[in-house]
């Protein structure tokens, strides 16, 4: 064996063992796609919910609103009818 042969010997060797080194890189990352879709999925999903959780939040502000003045109206009404307010 000459010097060049051990030197191209040892470049195979490290050829291959980057190419086993690439090839586990990128199972690794395939196997991470869908959990990093799911995480995708879970924040759409979560950020649809937290819109519906707002939107309901001012529509029951809202109507409490108009419960309190209805209420209001009709406390005054019954002092008034009583003659106490």
């Amino acid at each position: 064996m000459t010097a060049d042969g051990g030197v191209e010997g040892a470049l195979t060797l490290a050829r291959r063992r980057l190419e086993a080194s690439v090839a586990a890189l990128e199972a690794r990352l395939a196997q991470r796609r869908p959990a990093n879709a799911f995480a995708d999925e879970d924040r759409e999903r979560l950020e649809a919910e937290l819109e519906t959780s707002r939107a309901r939040e001012r529509d029951m502000a809202a109507a409490s609103a108009q419960a309190s003045e209805a209420l209001t109206r009709a406390i005054a009404d019954i002092r008034a009818a009583l003659g106490t307010g």
